[in-house]
């Protein structure tokens, strides 16, 4: 029987070191599941970063997504196009008209490695944007108002048709998503042994 793994998809100038893949990996490994979380690195240019994830999922068996940030922009077009379950966490809904002035010099958050980031991404970043979601019974949107890089009515107002919860307050980062994880898994039929 195929086991259902996890593909986390971090978010802008983040990596797998971030806070919500550290915890994560934590409740997988305790249930003896590691090797069902899939976290891979994302270059910053939007094409190869989507080539990684196209990848990640056909390479991983059976899966579900949880996009943070921009990783809920990249989820949502790869749920849509891959017929997959996705937890959307705080996500970017129009990364295009956000990060348009990251262009130039940046250093990743946790690796401080430098890149440019080339105008033309904002571009790229187009090409992924679903007009509507076709599927909204396979998509949850977790958001908090406090969310102090994005605007989260936009995220509310996008995905008025999935399953929602909005947290007061909060930050970008979300707050206590250790909370959330068995919700997410239950979301996205993953069973683990002491989750």
């Amino acid at each position: 029987m195929n086991e259902t793994s996890l593909i986390y998809i971090h978010g802008f100038n983040s990596s797998p070191q971030s806070h919500k893949a550290g915890l994560l990996r934590q409740v997988f490994e305790a249930a003896g599941a590691g090797h069902r979380l899939h976290i891979p690195t994302l270059e910053p240019q939007p094409k190869r970063a989507m080539a990684a994830l196209e990848t990640e999922i056909a390479g991983a068996g059976p899966v579900a997504l949880l996009g943070s940030s921009l990783g809920g922009f990249y989820a949502t077009w790869l749920a849509e196009h891959h017929d997959l379950p996705a937890v959307l966490v705080n996500p970017a809904v129009r990364p295009w008209a956000l990060l348009d002035k990251y262009t130039g010099i940046n250093h990743n958050y946790h690796t401080n490695q430098a890149y440019d980031f080339d105008p033309a991404w904002l571009d790229e970043l187009k090409r992924y944007e679903v007009p509507e979601v076709s599927k909204p019974e396979r998509m949850l949107l977790l958001t908090q108002t406090g969310d102090e890089s994005l605007d989260w009515t936009d995220g509310w107002e996008y995905y008025a048709d999935c399953h929602r919860y909005c947290g007061l307050g909060g930050s970008h980062g979300f707050d206590d998503f250790d909370a959330f994880i068995p919700l997410v898994l239950r979301f996205c039929g993953i069973e683990l042994k002491h989750a």
